[in-house]
Protein backbone atom coordinates (compact mmCIF):
# COMPACT_ATOMS: atom_id res chain seq x y z
CA UNK A 1 0.00 0.00 0.00
CA UNK A 2 1.78 3.29 -1.42
CA UNK A 3 1.92 6.50 1.17
CA UNK A 4 -1.03 8.47 -0.76
CA UNK A 5 -3.28 5.51 -0.24
CA UNK A 6 -2.88 5.47 3.83
CA UNK A 7 -2.97 8.98 3.87
CA UNK A 8 -6.52 8.61 2.05
CA UNK A 9 -7.59 5.98 4.31
CA UNK A 10 -6.40 7.98 7.12
CA UNK A 11 -7.86 11.44 6.30
CA UNK A 12 -10.82 9.47 5.42
CA UNK A 13 -11.37 7.64 8.66
CA UNK A 14 -10.62 11.04 10.92
CA UNK A 15 -13.39 12.93 8.93
CA UNK A 16 -16.07 10.39 8.83
CA UNK A 17 -14.96 9.53 12.92
CA UNK A 18 -15.16 13.65 13.15
CA UNK A 19 -18.22 14.48 11.71
CA UNK A 20 -20.29 11.78 13.77
CA UNK A 21 -18.56 13.56 17.01
CA UNK A 22 -20.02 16.71 15.38
CA UNK A 23 -23.68 15.34 16.13
CA UNK A 24 -22.78 13.12 19.36
CA UNK A 25 -21.04 15.50 21.25
CA UNK A 26 -22.86 16.57 24.53
CA UNK A 27 -20.97 20.11 24.38
CA UNK A 28 -21.47 22.68 21.38
CA UNK A 29 -18.42 23.87 22.08
CA UNK A 30 -16.89 20.63 21.34
CA UNK A 31 -19.29 20.12 18.14
CA UNK A 32 -17.53 23.43 16.99
CA UNK A 33 -14.16 21.68 17.76
CA UNK A 34 -14.23 18.68 15.92
CA UNK A 35 -16.09 20.48 12.83
CA UNK A 36 -13.07 22.49 12.60
CA UNK A 37 -11.13 18.96 12.33
CA UNK A 38 -13.26 17.89 9.96
CA UNK A 39 -13.17 20.52 7.56
CA UNK A 40 -9.04 20.22 8.16
CA UNK A 41 -9.30 16.06 7.09
CA UNK A 42 -11.40 17.09 4.30
CA UNK A 43 -8.70 19.81 3.40
CA UNK A 44 -6.44 16.83 3.19
CA UNK A 45 -8.05 15.34 0.93
CA UNK A 46 -8.43 17.53 -1.12
CA UNK A 47 -4.68 18.20 -1.69
CA UNK A 48 -4.64 14.39 -1.81
CA UNK A 49 -7.03 14.83 -5.05
CA UNK A 50 -4.45 17.45 -6.33
CA UNK A 51 -6.96 20.39 -5.41
CA UNK A 52 -4.79 22.47 -3.50
CA UNK A 53 -6.52 25.87 -4.07
CA UNK A 54 -9.70 24.46 -2.71
CA UNK A 55 -7.95 22.90 0.45
CA UNK A 56 -6.75 26.28 1.27
CA UNK A 57 -10.29 27.67 0.46
CA UNK A 58 -11.70 25.28 2.55
CA UNK A 59 -8.95 25.60 5.49
CA UNK A 60 -9.03 29.42 5.12
CA UNK A 61 -12.88 30.18 4.61
CA UNK A 62 -14.44 27.81 6.59
CA UNK A 63 -12.18 26.86 9.66
CA UNK A 64 -10.78 30.50 9.83
CA UNK A 65 -14.41 32.17 9.40
CA UNK A 66 -17.00 29.93 9.67
CA UNK A 67 -16.23 27.74 12.68
CA UNK A 68 -14.84 30.49 14.43
CA UNK A 69 -17.84 32.20 13.91
CA UNK A 70 -19.84 29.73 15.09
CA UNK A 71 -17.55 28.91 18.32
CA UNK A 72 -17.81 32.59 19.36
CA UNK A 73 -21.86 32.65 19.05
CA UNK A 74 -22.59 29.42 20.96
CA UNK A 75 -19.87 30.58 23.61
CA UNK A 76 -21.31 34.06 24.04
CA UNK A 77 -25.09 32.63 24.25
CA UNK A 78 -26.38 32.23 26.90
CA UNK A 79 -28.26 28.48 26.37
CA UNK A 80 -30.02 26.25 29.13
CA UNK A 81 -28.61 23.17 27.76
CA UNK A 82 -30.45 20.67 30.19
CA UNK A 83 -33.60 22.35 28.64
CA UNK A 84 -32.21 21.50 25.21
CA UNK A 85 -31.42 17.86 26.56
CA UNK A 86 -34.56 17.27 27.61
CA UNK A 87 -36.07 18.50 24.62
CA UNK A 88 -33.55 16.13 22.78
CA UNK A 89 -34.77 12.74 24.88
CA UNK A 90 -38.55 14.10 24.14
CA UNK A 91 -38.36 13.92 20.18
CA UNK A 92 -35.96 11.17 20.18
CA UNK A 93 -38.09 8.20 18.91
CA UNK A 94 -39.60 10.32 15.83
CA UNK A 95 -35.68 11.69 15.43
CA UNK A 96 -34.60 7.80 15.08
CA UNK A 97 -37.52 7.13 12.55
CA UNK A 98 -35.90 9.98 10.57
CA UNK A 99 -32.34 8.64 10.71
CA UNK A 100 -33.52 5.25 9.75
CA UNK A 101 -35.70 6.60 6.61
CA UNK A 102 -32.62 8.36 5.64
CA UNK A 103 -30.27 5.27 5.93
CA UNK A 104 -32.36 3.47 3.85
CA UNK A 105 -32.60 5.50 0.82
CA UNK A 106 -29.22 5.75 1.10
CA UNK A 107 -28.86 2.25 1.18
CA UNK A 108 -30.74 1.44 -1.77
CA UNK A 109 -29.53 4.55 -3.52
CA UNK A 110 -25.66 2.83 -3.34
CA UNK A 111 -26.84 -0.67 -3.82
CA UNK A 112 -28.63 0.54 -7.47
CA UNK A 113 -25.70 2.61 -8.41
CA UNK A 114 -23.95 1.73 -11.82
CA UNK A 115 -20.95 3.52 -13.13
CA UNK A 116 -21.88 4.37 -17.04
CA UNK A 117 -19.22 3.70 -19.66
CA UNK A 118 -16.82 6.63 -20.28
CA UNK A 119 -18.03 8.33 -16.89
CA UNK A 120 -14.28 9.14 -16.06
CA UNK A 121 -13.67 11.12 -19.11
CA UNK A 122 -16.75 13.31 -18.93
CA UNK A 123 -15.87 13.84 -15.29
CA UNK A 124 -12.02 15.11 -16.88
CA UNK A 125 -13.56 17.15 -19.85
CA UNK A 126 -14.88 20.24 -17.83
CA UNK A 127 -10.95 20.90 -17.05
CA UNK A 128 -8.01 20.84 -19.24
CA UNK A 129 -5.15 18.10 -18.04
CA UNK A 130 -3.44 18.71 -14.86
CA UNK A 131 0.45 18.22 -16.64
CA UNK A 132 -0.69 21.33 -18.80
CA UNK A 133 -2.45 24.12 -16.58
CA UNK A 134 -2.49 24.24 -12.93
CA UNK A 135 -5.71 23.65 -10.79
CA UNK A 136 -6.34 27.52 -10.18
CA UNK A 137 -5.46 28.42 -13.17
CA UNK A 138 -8.32 25.92 -14.52
CA UNK A 139 -11.04 26.41 -12.20
CA UNK A 140 -10.43 30.37 -13.44
CA UNK A 141 -11.03 29.84 -16.42
CA UNK A 142 -13.76 27.35 -16.06
CA UNK A 143 -15.55 29.92 -13.59
CA UNK A 144 -14.59 33.20 -14.91
CA UNK A 145 -14.43 32.20 -19.04
CA UNK A 146 -17.18 29.64 -19.36
CA UNK A 147 -19.58 29.52 -17.04
CA UNK A 148 -19.12 33.54 -16.31
CA UNK A 149 -23.11 34.56 -17.01
CA UNK A 150 -24.22 31.63 -14.68
CA UNK A 151 -21.17 32.70 -12.12
CA UNK A 152 -22.42 36.65 -12.04
CA UNK A 153 -26.06 34.99 -11.92
CA UNK A 154 -25.72 33.39 -8.78
CA UNK A 155 -23.94 36.04 -7.33
CA UNK A 156 -26.74 38.62 -8.36
CA UNK A 157 -29.00 36.02 -6.31
CA UNK A 158 -27.20 35.72 -3.77
CA UNK A 159 -26.93 39.69 -3.45
CA UNK A 160 -30.93 40.34 -3.60
CA UNK A 161 -31.16 37.36 -0.85
CA UNK A 162 -28.77 39.33 1.49
CA UNK A 163 -30.75 42.95 0.81
CA UNK A 164 -34.37 41.43 1.10
CA UNK A 165 -32.81 39.70 4.45
CA UNK A 166 -32.14 42.85 5.69
CA UNK A 167 -35.13 44.88 4.48
CA UNK A 168 -37.50 41.88 5.91
CA UNK A 169 -35.46 42.25 9.60
CA UNK A 170 -34.86 46.03 9.50
CA UNK A 171 -37.05 47.82 12.13
CA UNK A 172 -37.39 51.62 12.59
CA UNK A 173 -37.48 52.13 16.67
CA UNK A 174 -38.60 55.80 17.56
CA UNK A 175 -37.69 55.24 21.01
CA UNK A 176 -33.86 54.82 20.21
CA UNK A 177 -31.56 58.53 19.67
CA UNK A 178 -30.11 57.53 15.94
CA UNK A 179 -27.51 59.38 14.77
CA UNK A 180 -28.35 61.99 12.07
CA UNK A 181 -24.90 63.02 10.28
CA UNK A 182 -26.20 65.89 8.58
CA UNK A 183 -27.41 67.37 11.94
CA UNK A 184 -24.35 67.28 13.21
CA UNK A 185 -22.42 68.76 10.27
CA UNK A 186 -25.39 71.60 9.86
CA UNK A 187 -25.50 72.52 13.87
CA UNK A 188 -24.79 76.23 14.62
CA UNK A 189 -21.90 76.16 17.37
CA UNK A 190 -23.44 79.07 19.12
CA UNK A 191 -26.77 77.09 20.08
CA UNK A 192 -24.63 74.20 20.35
CA UNK A 193 -22.00 75.63 23.26
CA UNK A 194 -23.16 77.17 26.45
CA UNK A 195 -20.63 78.77 28.55
CA UNK A 196 -21.53 78.38 32.54
CA UNK A 197 -19.62 80.66 34.67
CA UNK A 198 -19.39 78.52 38.14
CA UNK A 199 -18.20 79.97 40.93
CA UNK A 200 -15.98 79.06 43.53
CA UNK A 201 -18.03 76.73 46.41
CA UNK A 202 -21.27 76.60 44.17
CA UNK A 203 -22.43 73.91 42.13
CA UNK A 204 -23.82 73.54 38.76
Amino acid sequence: MTVAALAFYAFSIVTVAAALMVTLSRNPVHSVLWLILTFLSSAGLFVLLGAEFVAMLLIIVYVGAVAVLFLFVVMMLDVDFEELKGQMVKYMPLGLLVGVVILMQLALGIGAWTSADGAMGLHQAPTPDVAQVENTRALGMLIYDKYLYLFQLSGLILLVAMIGAIVLTLRHRRDIKRQNVLHQMWRDPAKALEMIDVKPGQGL
